[in-house]
């Protein structure tokens, strides 16, 4: 406690030290919103990535629609369409 003591006492080591607490904890931006931020950026970026990947698989299934027989099979498997004559069995698994 000794070996402390002469260090409290000097006013710019107190003053560095009041700083050092109420930057890293009692700011607006604290190590904890630091933390937090980092963590929401993380998702979105794997948001992002999602939406991405999911954009590309769009974009594909729109070139091949650009073929009537692509159409057609689009939204026989996709939207169960069907033809007049014909029924169509939906079997879901749970």
């Amino acid at each position: 406690m000794k070996k402390v003591l002469p260090y409290l006492k000097n006013k710019f080591i107190l003053a560095g030290t009041i700083f050092f607490v109420y930057t890293l904890f009692l700011d607006e931006n604290d190590i904890f919103t630091i933390i937090s931020q980092k963590n929401k950026l993380k998702e979105l970026d794997e948001k992002k990535a999602e939406y991405s990947q999911m954009l590309s698989e769009t974009t594909e299934t729109l070139e091949k629609l650009k073929y009537r027989s692509e159409v057609e099979r689009f939204a026989r498997e996709k939207k169960f369409f069907k033809k007049d004559d014909e029924d169509v069995f939906v079997i879901f698994y749970e």
